[in-house]
C-alpha cells in the first residue's frame, strides 16, 4: 500500500492555517514524489534523507532570516554565500527566491525599534541642503586657497606669503574632506583600523605623488628642475572639486537601488535594472570630470587656456578621481578588500617607476630605467601615473559591475551582516 505524499516541513496540513499562513501566506513547497517522503514513515524505496531539509539552512541563517524586511533581503544574503538555483535544488526548490521565501514564511520576525519619525519637510529640505553645501566646501575651499596663494606670489613676489596661504588653505581644506567622509553617501561603516590606515596610506601616496611626482621623476631622469606650482594646484582644485559629482553620484546609486530593491521579485530582474542604473551613474560622473578640468583652468592663473585640449597632466587626475570614486563607492557597499587592493596596484606602478628612475643613475643601470625614459619621452612624464591609475580604474570598474549590481550589495543590516560573517559560529537552533 503506498503512503500518501506528506506535507514537506515540520508541519501538517491540518495546522497550516496557524503556521506558515499565519506568519506570512506564502506556501511552503510539497513534495509529491513518494521517494521523498519522510523516513519516519516508511514511505518510498528511494533515497533516505531528512524529512525537512530546509531547517540546517534555517539553523545556519537564522540572524538573516530573523532581521530580514522581504524574501528578496535573504536572496541576496544566500547569494553572498554563493548559494546558486542548483543548491535550491538540493533543498527542493526551483531557485534561490523560492527558497528565500520559504525561510521568510518559517523564521519570526526579530522585534526591531521602532522606526524614527520622518522629519518635518522644511527640515528635511534643509537638511539636504546643508549635505550638498558640504560636499561644494571642498572645493570651494582649495579654488579660493589655489588662486590666492598664486595670485600673491605672482603680485608680491614673495613665496613666504603665498605659503602661508597655501599651508592654511590646504588645512581647511582637509578638514572639509574629513568631514564629507564622515558623513553621508561617502561614508564608510565597520571598517577596521588596519583597513583605514591602509587605505589612507594608499590615498595619501597618489595624493603625493599628483602634487610632485611629475617633478621627481623628471629630475631623476633628466636631472634637476625648477619646481612648478600651476599643474599641482590645478590637480588639486580638481580633485577637491570632484568631491561634489562623486557624493551625488554615490547617492543616487544608493537611493535608486533600494528602491529598485523593494519592487523586484527576484535576483535576475534586480540586477537587470541596476546595471543602466550604474553605468549611467559612472559616465555622470566622468562627464561631471569633463567640466570641472575647465572650472579648474579658469581658477587656477597661469593655466593653459580654456580652448586648449586636455594634457596629459590632466588626464593623468581624471583617472586618479575615477580610480579614487569607484575605491570609495565599493568600499562604501561592503567590498573594502577591492578598493584597498585597486589602490595599491596603482600606488605599485608609480612607486615602481620611479624606483627603477633611480636605479638607472646607478653604474651599470642604464638598462633598468629604459622603458620608464621612452614611455616619457613620447608621452611626458604625467603618462606614467595615467597608466597607473587608469589601469587599475578599469579593473575596478569591471568589478564593480559585477559587484555592486547584486542584490546583496544594496540590502539591509542583515544583507551587509553576512558578507563579514562568514567565520562565525553556529547560532542557537531558534527556528520552529
Amino acid at each position: 500500500m503506498t503512503t500518501p505524499p506528506r506535507w514537506n516541513g515540520p508541519f501538517d496540513p491540518a495546522s497550516s492555517d496557524r503556521g506558515l499562513g499565519a506568519l506570512s501566506g506564502v506556501r511552503v513547497p510539497v513534495s509529491r514524489r513518494p521517494d521523498e517522503a519522510s523516513a519516519r514513515t516508511g514511505g518510498g524505496k528511494g533515497r533516505r534523507g531528512p524529512a525537512d531539509p530546509v531547517r540546517a539552512l534555517m539553523h545556519h541563517h537564522h540572524d538573516l532570516c530573523a532581521r530580514a524586511v522581504d524574501p528578496l533581503e535573504i536572496a541576496a544574503g544566500l547569494e553572498t554565500h554563493g548559494v546558486t538555483d542548483r543548491t535550491a535544488a538540493r533543498f527542493r526548490h526551483r531557485d534561490v527566491f523560492s527558497l528565500a521565501e520559504e525561510l521568510y514564511a518559517r523564521v519570526p520576525r526579530a522585534e526591531e525599534p521602532a522606526p524614527p519619525a520622518a522629519p518635518a519637510p522644511g527640515r528635511a529640505l534643509a537638511a539636504r541642503m546643508g549635505l550638498g553645501a558640504l560636499w561644494l566646501l571642498p572645493g570651494a575651499l582649495c579654488a579660493a586657497t589655489a588662486f590666492a596663494a598664486l595670485r600673491v606670489d605672482a603680485i608680491r613676489k614673495d613665496a613666504t606669503i603665498g605659503l602661508a596661504v597655501g599651508a592654511g588653505g590646504a588645512a581647511l581644506t582637509v578638514i572639509a574632506l574629513w568631514l564629507c567622509l564622515r558623513r553621508g553617501p561617502l561614508r564608510v561603516q565597520g571598517s577596521g583600523r588596519g583597513g583605514r590606515i591602509a587605505y589612507a596610506l594608499g590615498v595619501g601616496w597618489l595624493l603625493g605623488h599628483a602634487a610632485v611626482g611629475d617633478w621627481l621623476l623628471t629630475g631623476l631622469l633628466d636631472g634637476r628642475r625648477p619646481y612648478e606650482e600651476a599643474p599641482a594646484a590645478r590637480a588639486a582644485v580638481l580633485l577637491a572639486l570632484a568631491v561634489a559629482p562623486a557624493a551625488w553620484c554615490a547617492r543616487r546609486l544608493a537611493v535608486r537601488a533600494r528602491r529598485r530593491l523593494a519592487v523586484s521579485r527576484g535576483l535576475e530582474e534586480f540586477a537587470a535594472g541596476v546595471r543602466p542604473l550604474f553605468a549611467g551613474v559612472v559616465m555622470a560622473f566622468l562627464c561631471g570630470l569633463a567640466a570641472l578640468v575647465l572650472a579648474a583652468r579658469l581658477t587656477v592663473p597661469g593655466s593653459p587656456p580654456a580652448a586648449a585640449p586636455p594634457s596629459m597632466a590632466e588626464a593623468a587626475v581624471v583617472a586618479l578621481c575615477a580610480l579614487l570614486f569607484l575605491a570609495r563607492l565599493l568600499a562604501v557597499h561592503g567590498f573594502r578588500r577591492a578598493a584597498l587592493t585597486g589602490t595599491a596596484v596603482a600606488c605599485a606602478v608609480q612607486a615602481a617607476a620611479l624606483a627603477t628612475a633611480a636605479a638607472a643613475r646607478l653604474p651599470g643601470g642604464g638598462p633598468l630605467g629604459a622603458p620608464v625614459a621612452r614611455l616619457t619621452a613620447a608621452h611626458g612624464t604625467a603618462a606614467i601615473p595615467a597608466a597607473a591609475c587608469g589601469a587599475a580604474a578599469l579593473a575596478l570598474l569591471i568589478h564593480a559591475f559585477g559587484a555592486l549590481c547584486r542584490a546583496s550589495a544594496h540590502g539591509g543590516p542583515g544583507a551587509r551582516t553576512t558578507r563579514t560573517a562568514r567565520t562565525t559560529g553556529t547560532v542557537p537552533n531558534r527556528a520552529p
